[in-house]
């Protein structure tokens, strides 16, 4: 494995290579900026847009996004389904699946009010985005690339390190088109949980 100079961690094996990256909200908000400033109605469906709670600087996450890569020059075919996908903490009491398009499209249904009208509108924009942008299952053959993101909910602040695990990526296939050679890929990561408000020193004291 090797860590390209854009974060990407990215996993080379006989011309195959396969890379994770986490994306955070500043470079998603980035990457679709019509989508990110409008506020509590921003269509982004991968962050809150540029809206803050009143009175606070700072923007929880809505998911935990990542850019799946994958680069196949050196077999036929090769299978990824993001679904068999998983992250796990280090000490393995947190798990988590990835969210499928109408999972994280499940919680604006609420504000749907019939087939017409703003509401309407945002939700078919989050739709199309997420249809155009999510890693779907699929074959890659000999010399294409495919990219897309993979999205799992918020992870917990106690969960500083973990590991991502790739599963069943299918290299070969028989007569009938069935895998006959998979391959399964570990990511270990750590990060930083912001901590929020420190009180200073002499407030701790008197505590």
């Amino acid at each position: 494995m090797v860590i390209q100079d854009d974060g990407l961690i990215t996993y080379s094996f006989e011309r195959l290579e396969i890379g994770l990256r986490p994306m955070t909200d500043a470079e998603l908000n980035r990457k679709f900026p019509q989508q990110s400033t409008q506020g509590p109605v921003s269509t982004n469906p991968y962050t809150f847009g540029n809206w803050k709670r009143m009175g606070e600087e700072w923007t929880p996450p809505k998911h935990s996004v990542w850019l799946l890569k994958v680069k196949n020059y050196a077999y036929p075919k090769v299978g990824v389904d993001p679904l068999k996908i998983a992250l796990v903490s280090k000490d393995g009491y947190r798990k988590y699946a990835p969210l499928e398009p109408l999972q994280i499209l499940e919680y604006y249904y609420s504000f749907i009010q019939g087939y017409a009208g703003n509401e309407y509108r945002r939700f078919n924009e989050r739709e199309d985005m997420l249809k155009r942008t999510m890693f779907q299952e699929q074959i890659i053959f000999s010399g294409q690339e495919s990219e897309g993101f993979v999205v799992f909910p918020s992870l917990a602040p106690d969960v500083t390190e973990f590991s991502i695990h790739v599963r069943g990526i299918a290299l070969r296939y028989d007569y009938r088109n069935e895998p006959v050679e998979t391959k399964d890929l570990t990511f270990h990561f750590q990060r930083e949980v912001f901590k929020g408000f420190q009180p200073p020193p002499e407030l701790v004291n008197r505590q």
